[in-house]
């Protein structure tokens, strides 16, 4: 039998009056390969930190028999050395000051790798990651001989690295065999059986309401008939034989009622709002190749990052970028934006621009006004997109400026789909999106009417929105897929 590496028993967490975790039980096994996944904000960093020893629970206990090595989302790399192989195969620069965000993800998983732990919890690994560093994170788990925990967003790693997937929600873990694509395949099914039970408790109901209220108008109508009976003697047993029947009947819709109380009760399946967007007529291009570059070359300081490099973007389709860090994607965004040298842009094209880096609002409204007074969308369709990027009930009310940094991403690519631009140019938009938000994403591609220029590592989700396909690589912009 496999040794158990963690047991968590009946494990509660709360901040401030929030319930984040209640866990009764549950066991990590010596060689078990586990995938967290769950809405932002639903317990997934604690749940890992809670493994990590790095957080008490308000009661019960977690048990840690073996050595752990712990991969955390927001911390730098530690004052650990790292084995100088993994160092020159990642490519980094141990003499380089300042790091970049991807360069610091890289030194970290450098560092967990030098040593062998029996237990490896990661906490979303590939957020900065180019696709080699995800390809190098990659390998380096697939022959991992160990108990493995990861949160991740990237759902391409997830079915390659884990057979169970627990799912946080609502405080509670669930857990389902198999990798990321047999959870969805589950939670579909799931759904379409939990939509048949609520269908068929609602018919049952109805039902059965309206017999109650059959029983009491026939009793109603039976002690109407009664109050016309006059008082003769030959009409006295017809007068109580209606009287014994109104009692029937009441006593009828009495145990009808008492049944519905009985019945046990179906949640009706969370809703899936219908989004369509659609494009003022303002807004419309009649040019096939909005945006075209010719001998455009760009630098960076010294640095070439392309040289006389031609292409054309057409019209209304979705363009991803690929590329190492540092190859240029984000600097040929931007001189795209500034309509810099080398390109010819119709004069039609309104930018909406989406950047990963910080956004600070310049007024503090609500949510849902920030975007109505930057769209001409309707009431009901504004709370449609919020609603899929999991701004629900009263957050739509919360005011932007205390929104946390991943409300903020989410609340900006509502308002890019919701403005009145033809052109999205995104800048890595998956990076700090929880698996669902993603999807909900791609949905917004797939409606949106205008064109869409996107850089992004995450490999699923260029599988899933991309119309075409370019790579930065060697001073050059390369066609690779349509």
């Amino acid at each position: 039998m496999e040794k158990i590496c963690f047991d968590i028993k009946n494990c509660k967490v709360a901040f401030l009056d929030k319930n984040v975790l209640e866990i009764e039980r549950l066991a990590i096994h010596q060689f078990d390969r586990i995938g967290i996944v769950g809405k932002n904000g639903a317990g997934k960093s604690t749940l890992l930190k809670l493994l990590a020893g790095e957080l008490k629970p308000m009661n019960g206990e977690v048990q840690h028999h073996v050595e752990l090595g712990y991969f955390a989302q927001i911390e730098g790399p530690n004052a650990g050395t790292a084995d100088p192989k993994l160092i020159g195969t990642l490519g980094l620069d141990q003499n380089k000051q300042h790091l970049s965000g991807g360069e610091q993800t890289k030194v970290k998983l450098a560092q967990l790798f030098t040593h062998y732990y029996e237990a490896l919890l990661i906490d979303e690994p590939t957020t900065h990651l180019d696709q080699d560093g995800i390809a190098f994170l990659q390998e380096q788990l697939m022959y991992y001989y160990g108990a493995l925990v990861l949160i991740s967003h990237d759902r391409a790693l997830l079915d390659d690295l884990v057979t169970t997937i627990w799912e946080v929600e609502d405080g509670k873990v669930t857990v389902y065999p198999g990798n990321y694509t047999n959870y969805a395949a589950l939670k579909q099914q799931e759904n379409v059986q939990q939509a048949e039970a609520y269908e068929q408790y609602r018919k049952e109901k109805l039902r059965l309401e309206k017999a109650v209220q059959e029983k009491k108008e026939k009793a109603r109508k039976i002690t109407q008939d009664r109050a016309k009976v006059k008082e003769k003697p030959n009409r006295m047993f017809e007068t109580k034989s209606k009287g014994t029947s109104e009692k029937a009947m009441q006593r009828s819709a009495k145990a009808i009622a008492q049944r519905i109380e009985q019945m046990t009760v179906e949640e009706a399946p969370k809703e899936h709002h219908h989004i369509q967007f659609r494009q003022s007529n303002v807004l419309e291009m009649q040019n096939k190749f909005p945006i075209i570059a010719d001998q455009l070359t760009l630098t960076a300081g010294e640095r070439v990052l392309l040289k006389d490099v031609r292409f054309q973007f057409p019209l209304g389709k979705v363009i991803a970028i690929t590329g190492k860090n540092g190859s240029g994607k984000s600097t040929l965004l931007k001189h795209l934006l500034s309509k810099g040298e080398g390109f010819t842009i119709s004069p039609k094209v309104v930018f909406g621009y989406y950047d990963q880096l910080a956004y600070q609002f310049p007024k503090d409204d609500t949510v849902f006004d920030f975007i109505a007074n930057q769209s001409d969308y309707r009431e009901s369709e504004i709370r449609a997109v919020l609603h899929a990027m999991n701004f629900t009930g009263n957050d739509i009310k919360k005011y932007v400026q205390q929104l946390s940094g991943g409300e903020t991403i989410r609340l900006l690519l509502c308002q890019l789909f919701l403005g009145q631009y033809n052109v999205l140019v995104l800048d890595e938009p998956t990076n700090f999106l929880d698996v669902f938000c993603i999807e909900a994403l791609e949905h917004f591609l797939h409606q949106y009417k205008g064109t869409v220029i996107v850089v992004s590592h995450d490999q699923r989700f260029i599988e899933r929105v991309a119309d075409e396909v370019y790579t930065i690589d060697d001073e050059t912009l390369s066609f690779i897929q349509q």
